[in-house]
This record gives C-alpha cells, sequence and structure tokens, in this order.
C-alpha cells in the first residue's frame, strides 16, 4: 500500500470518533435491513454486533481503543436510559389503570424467568457459581454484573448472559406472544421488559408506544426487585 495512503488509513481507523462512526453507521444499516426484511435473525443489536466485531477484526482494533473511542456513547446511556421516563408519563393514566394487574404480573413473572433460567441451568449439571451467574439474566447488565457478584456468581459472564437474553427475547419474543394470543399492547411490553430488559425494551418501542412505556416500567421494576429481593432469597434458601 502507498505510504501516503496508509499514514491515511491509519489516522482514520485510530481516530478519537472512529469508534462512534461505525457504531452509528452499523446500527443505522441493521435497522434499515430489519424493517426492509423484518426478519427475525436480522435483529438490529444482533447484526450490529457481529458487524463491529468484523470491523474491528478487519482494522487490527482491540477492544481497549473501541472503547476509549465510544466513550461518548457510553456517557450518553445515562440520559438515554432516563428518557424511558417520557413514554411513561405519556402513559400514566393508562398505567394507574392497570396498576394492581401489573404489579400482580411483575410478581409471578420475575419468579417464574428468574426461577426457569436457573432450573434449567441445575438441570444441565451447572454448578453453583454458574446458578448464581445465570439467576440475574432478565436484567440490565450493570445490575446483574452486581448481583452476580454478590451471589458468589461471574459478573462478567452475568453480563454475557444478559445480552444473550436481551437479544433472544427480542428476536422471538414478539411473534411468540403474537403466536400465544398475546396482542394486548401492556401485556406485550411487560414480557418484554421484564425477560429481554434494554433491548426488550427498545424492541417493545417498535411495536407502540403504549408498549414501550409498559416495557419500560417492568424492566425497571424488575431491576429494583432483582437487586433487592434475589440475594435475600438465596440467602434464605442457603
Amino acid at each position: 500500500m502507498n505510504p501516503e495512503w496508509s499514514a491515511a488509513w491509519q489516522a482514520l481507523i485510530h481516530h478519537p470518533l472512529f469508534g462512534v462512526g461505525i457504531t452509528l453507521g452499523v446500527y443505522q444499516l441493521a435497522i434499515s435491513a430489519y424493517e426492509r426484511t423484518r426478519w427475525v435473525f436480522l435483529q438490529p443489536v444482533l447484526v450490529s454486533m457481529a458487524l463491529v466485531i468484523a470491523i474491528l477484526l478487519l482494522c487490527g482494533l482491540t477492544y481497549d481503543e473501541y472503547r476509549g473511542s465510544t466513550f461518548l456513547l457510553s456517557v450518553l446511556l445515562g440520559p438515554a436510559t432516563v428518557a424511558l421516563a417520557v413514554p411513561l408519563y405519556l402513559n400514566l393514566r393508562r398505567i394507574r389503570q392497570l396498576f394492581w394487574p401489573v404489579l400482580i404480573t411483575l410478581g409471578v413473572g420475575g419468579v417464574v424467568a428468574t426461577a426457569l433460567g436457573v432450573a434449567c441451568a441445575w438441570a444441565f449439571g451447572a454448578d453453583r457459581v454458574m446458578l448464581m451467574t445465570i439467576a440475574p439474566k432478565s436484567v440490565t447488565s450493570p445490575i446483574a454484573m452486581l448481583v452476580a457478584e454478590q451471589l458468589g456468581g461471574i459478573a462478567a459472564l452475568a453480563a454475557v448472559f444478559v445480552l444473550i437474553t436481551g437479544v433472544l427475547g427480542a428476536m422471538i419474543g414478539p411473534e411468540l406472544l403474537r403466536r400465544i394470543g398475546v396482542h394486548h399492547p401492556a401485556a406485550q411490553g411487560l414480557a418484554l421488559g421484564m425477560t429481554a430488559h434494554a433491548i426488550g425494551t427498545s424492541r417493545a418501542l417498535q411495536e407502540s408506544e403504549e408498549s414501550g412505556a409498559f416495557a419500560a416500567l417492568a424492566m425497571s421494576l424488575m431491576g429494583m426487585a432483582t437487586a433487592v429481593l434475589l440475594p435475600l432469597a438465596v440467602a434464605l434458601v442457603a
């Protein structure tokens, strides 16, 4: 390669905003591909993740370099999460009307989602460390990592299980709910937010504003309940 071209290429891939550019560009392409085809395997988060990994490998960039160049996106993650309060506020009257059904659904569904994950892992012979790592799989990564570490699990592996749960939930969740006869936007949102956390909430917002509002509510309450009640439940069982 021409030395000048090589120098320009190196300057480009090592630019502080290179990571932001490829992340936003790839995600936009993934969304466009999904909206055009509606193929379940073209779920934007999954496709974006695969493409970003491929680009980093082709460019010879390390994860640390990519993480440093996407610091701006990490900073904006907090405000983006807080912005989920907007659909909640717009649907506040609807949430009040369904207050008790929401609480019952979250109570029963949260216990079932957590217990089923642990039970499946136990059935396949997982040890206690792995069980405690899988237990908080249905909440956002920061909470899941802290809870898993508190329970004696592996925080980094907990984040992986959270990602897998969210992507699978967003991929098959909406269609599965429709096939079993769940068409109410609130019910769909609660199911996606409770089991697939932030990724599921993002998918619910694509369905409707009401579905996204209930998904955000379910994600928030599920995260708080898991952080407080799961360690207590494990301590009582142990």
